[in-house]
């Protein structure tokens, strides 16, 4: 099999690092939100926060899009080889959920912000439709599915980082290479 087969096309590189991009700064615009007194400036980055999750969601959409039309490249046999059986098995599974959550956690924080009645207006000028209706009931449950589902997304990506650091510093096998632009010489 040719190197080219091994590696992820240009549009699956550029969705990845948009999106891990998005997903690192609304994790940031929301954890400091979050530690500010209710002002100006907590609904500012609040609004930040969402605009971000929007983005997230329609990135997400996207890259899921473009990964059911381009099949992801198979793993070179050589790392296939060396990885135990339980990483064999792993891998995949924590790509699917790691999908799954990439759409869960952005539309459960919309479904908040809908039923705590703040609506999100993308970027200030694209108001965008309820998700669910307001409820002041509902709203805290949402917030809570919210937070858990980040920091379970959180917690794979976690483990997605640690496995590239192994692959990359302890394994040396070059599967980082696979989702970085190939340098022309």
């Amino acid at each position: 099999m040719n190197a080219a087969a091994l590696r992820y096309d240009r549009v699956a590189m550029s969705l990845h690092w948009l999106l891990a991009a998005a997903i690192l700064a609304s994790v940031c615009s929301g954890l400091y939100a979050s530690s500010l007194p209710f002002s100006p400036a907590r609904l500012r980055w609040v609004n930040w926060h969402k605009w971000l999750g929007i983005a997230v969601l329609f990135a997400s959409g996207l890259r899921l899009l473009w990964r059911l039309r381009q099949r992801a490249p198979d793993l070179p046999s050589a790392v296939l080889g060396r990885m135990a059986a339980w990483q064999r098995l792993a891998y995949p599974w924590v790509h699917r959920a790691m999908y799954l959550l990439f759409l869960a956690v952005p539309l459960a924080g919309w479904a908040y912000s809908s039923a705590a009645g703040f609506p999100i207006v993308w970027l200030g000028v694209l108001p965008l439709p309820d998700w669910v209706t307001a409820d002041k009931a509902l709203a805290p449950v949402l917030r809570t599915a919210h937070q858990a589902l980040a920091y379970g997304l959180g917690t794979l990506l976690v483990l997605h980082i640690a496995a590239v650091i192994k692959h990359q510093w302890v394994d040396r096998d070059g599967l980082l290479l696979r989702m970085l632009p190939q340098r022309r010489t």
